[in-house]
């Protein structure tokens, strides 16, 4: 169902805020602070938080109100195991249709993520991440499983920024974004999964050695 452009407004802010980090996980959220903040009624602000609640964003219990959603490391890995699956099903069917404009996007991104690395722009460095695995999204046959990820992505996004800070991870991830690319050229299905599989496992285990630091 589409929302008005009240409720639109009121959804960008407050999901804005919890990516950035902005609103901590479990922080509650006061629907008349909202309002007043935002300009909008406070039946605005309530339909924005159903639509987050959908989205595993914001938690909404009786009584008590909204509260950014916290996920315990036990989730976190699972979202990640899921994600692993869907991506290499993603790659698979991306490598066979990656076109030339395709792979020259894709290049010209880890070319950019590498400069960003070598001056410790970590920002620019998980934007242009973004574009290197939108470029794939892009090229998948299977728009679903992108969907999906897409969602996953979208819960734990707080988290990714702060992965790439871990000690000895900005290598280990251009030298695995280096390999999917690689794949990705080929035009080699079976590699591309096992590529992009691999590096969604390193983050998976970068994330369980390090838990504590990230949260």
């Amino acid at each position: 169902m589409r929302m008005s452009r009240p409720t639109e407004v009121t959804y960008d802010y407050i999901k804005q805020r919890i990516m950035e980090g902005d609103y901590k996980p479990s922080q509650k959220l006061n629907e008349s602070e909202l309002s007043e903040v935002i300009g909008v009624s406070r039946n605005t602000v309530k339909k924005a938080l159903l639509k987050l609640e959908q989205e595993n964003l914001v938690l909404i219990e009786t009584n008590k109100g909204a509260r950014i959603k916290s996920f315990s490391l036990e989730e976190i890995i699972n979202y990640l195991e899921i994600r692993e699956t869907l991506e290499g099903l993603i790659a698979k069917t991306a490598a066979p249709h990656m076109t030339e404009e395709r792979l020259l996007l894709l290049e010209e991104t880890f070319e950019q993520m590498k400069g960003h690395l070598e001056n410790n722009r970590f920002d620019e460095y998980s934007k242009c991440n973004q574009t290197f695995h939108a470029i794939i999204y892009e090229a998948s046959t299977n728009q679903q499983a992108v969907e999906m990820v897409n969602k996953i992505k979208n819960q734990l996004k707080r988290l990714q920024i702060k992965t790439i800070l871990i000690p000895g991870r900005t290598q280990d991830s251009l030298k695995e974004h280096q390999k999917v690319l690689n794949a990705m050229k080929s035009h080699d299905g079976n590699w591309a999964e096992d590529a992009i599989k691999h590096h969604i496992a390193q983050v998976r285990k970068a994330l369980a050695e390090n838990y504590t630091f990230l949260v």
